[in-house]
């Protein structure tokens, strides 16, 4: 199963992710990364800086295979809590 590192830049600053983890396809990552930052948010809150941060996805080889913007998983993740009347 390929690696994907989860790098977190928020402004000038990039924290990277040593261990990475085995996921099965670049669609699991986007999953994973989407969570990671809908966790963060609600423990660290929603201040401009993290609304501004990217989850950079890379492989093995550190190409970036997907980066996923802070504000964005917001967005998205209010469609998955909605309820039909």
């Amino acid at each position: 199963m390929p690696r994907y590192y989860f790098h977190t830049r928020i402004g000038d600053e990039l924290i990277a992710d040593p261990e990475g983890e085995e996921l099965r396809n670049p669609d699991r990552a986007w999953e994973m990364a989407r969570a990671m930052i809908l966790e963060l948010l609600r423990s660290e809150g929603t201040d401009e800086r993290l609304l501004n941060a990217t989850v950079e996805v890379t492989d093995d080889d550190g190409e970036i295979v997907l980066e996923f913007p802070f504000a964005e998983a917001l967005l998205d993740g209010g469609n998955a809590s909605m309820t039909k009347h």
